[in-house]
């Protein structure tokens, strides 16, 4: 079973975590599932980069990003050749070592 190594966030997870993802599920459902509350303001539908992640490891092992995840990219802070949306990134079977960014674009931030 692969795992996801979640680098280190001021907010969300402050001291990082290793935790185990199920192939086939999108990144950012792992996460939520864990108890890493990464936002998603459009509920996973490929409208929003609040689930802006960078891969730092196992970015090869996704499958390619498509047009609308790539425009939607174009618009997300801290945009890198690495960055992915979480809600879009499929876990396949290899480990993935993820940075979730600082900031977010998000301009009705619940709680």
């Amino acid at each position: 079973m692969p795992k996801i190594i979640i680098l280190p966030h001021h907010e969300l997870c402050p001291d990082g975590e290793v935790i185990e993802a199920k192939a086939g599920e999108s990144i950012c459902d792992t996460l939520l599932n864990h108890h890493i509350h990464i936002e998603h303001a459009c509920d996973q539908v490929c409208a929003c980069t609040t689930c802006h992640v960078i891969i730092r490891e196992g970015y090869q092992s996704l499958a390619p990003s498509g047009e609308n995840e790539d425009d939607m990219l174009d618009k997300a802070w801290g945009l890198c050749s690495q960055s992915r949306l979480s809600c879009q990134a499929i876990v396949a079977d290899q480990d993935l070592t993820i940075e979730i960014p600082k900031y977010t674009i998000n301009l009705a931030k619940e709680g």
